[in-house]
C-alpha cells in the first residue's frame, strides 16, 4: 500500500513539529518546511498527498503557494492561520484551500480534518467510470479524469472545490441542490455552520464562467431553496 505523504509548511518550528508528531502517530510520512519557497520546492520534488500551509510565511505566503499549487496539482490543502475573521477564511477557501483552521488549534481536530480530506480525495480518485463520464453541455465541456473545464474551447481554471461543485450540478441538470446538499457532497462532511462558504464558491464559479458578462446563466439560483444547473 502506498504510504501517504503530508507536507507541513510553517515558519514556527514548534508548531510544525507538534503537527508532525500527531500525524506520524497515524502512520503518515511527513515533510516539514519553514517558508513558502521550500514548500513549492517540496511539492515539485515529492509526491504530496495533502499540504498543511501556514498563511503568514516569509518570502512567499500561503496564498501564493496555494495559487502555484493549483496551477498543476489537486491535492487537498488545509490552511493554518492566526487570522480569525470570516473574510480571511473565505479568502483562503476561494484561493483554493479545502479547509481552514485558526491558531491556536486542537492537534487532534487537525488530525481528524486531515483524515476527512484524505478520505474525500481517495473517494474522488476511485469513483466509477460511469460516475466520472465527460459532460458536454452547449459550449461547456467538463472532463473529470483530467479535471479540466473548457467553455467554447477556452480553458477555465477552477479550484478543486469549484470543479466539484460544477460537476455535481452539471451532472444532475435541473435538479435543485441546497447549500447544505452541495457542502455535504463536495466537502464530504456534515454542513453544521458553514456560513457563506458555498455561496462564495458559487459566486466565483459564476464569474469564471463569464456569467457577469452575459445573460447566459449556467448556474441558476432558486431563491429560498438552492442552486441548479441551467443546461
Amino acid at each position: 500500500m502506498k504510504r501517504i505523504t503530508i507536507l507541513i509548511a510553517d515558519d514556527e518550528a514548534e508548531i510544525a513539529n507538534l503537527i508532525a508528531l500527531h500525524l506520524e502517530k497515524e502512520g503518515y510520512h511527513i515533510i516539514k518546511v519553514y517558508d513558502g519557497r521550500e514548500a513549492i520546492q517540496a511539492i515539485q520534488s515529492h509526491t504530496i498527498d495533502l499540504a498543511i500551509l501556514d498563511i503568514m510565511m516569509p518570502g512567499i505566503d500561503g496564498y501564493e503557494v496555494t495559487r502555484q499549487i493549483r496551477e498543476k496539482y489537486h491535492m487537498p490543502i488545509i490552511f493554518l492561520s492566526a487570522k480569525t475573521s470570516d473574510l480571511d477564511k473565505i479568502t483562503g477557501l476561494v484561493m483554493g484551500a479545502d479547509d481552514y483552521m485558526t491558531k491556536p488549534f486542537n492537534p487532534m481536530e487537525l488530525v481528524a480534518r486531515v483524515n476527512a480530506q484524505l478520505r474525500r480525495s481517495m473517494q474522488l480518485n476511485t469513483s466509477t467510470t460511469e460516475e466520472q463520464s465527460i459532460l458536454e453541455v452547449g459550449g461547456l465541456t467538463i472532463d473529470p479524469e483530467q479535471r479540466t473545464v473548457t467553455l467554447y474551447g477556452e480553458d477555465i481554471i477552477l479550484t478543486p472545490k469549484e470543479f466539484d461543485i460544477l460537476y455535481l450540478l452539471a451532472g444532475h441538470s435541473r435538479k435543485v441542490f441546497s447549500a447544505e446538499n452541495i457542502f455535504e457532497h463536495v466537502w464530504g462532511e456534515a454542513y453544521f455552520e458553514s456560513g457563506n462558504t458555498v455561496m462564495v464558491h458559487i459566486r466565483t464559479l459564476r464569474k469564471k464562467l463569464g456569467e457577469d458578462k452575459t445573460k447566459n446563466k449556467w448556474i441558476k439560483t432558486i431563491w429560498g431553496v438552492g442552486y441548479t444547473f441551467n443546461g
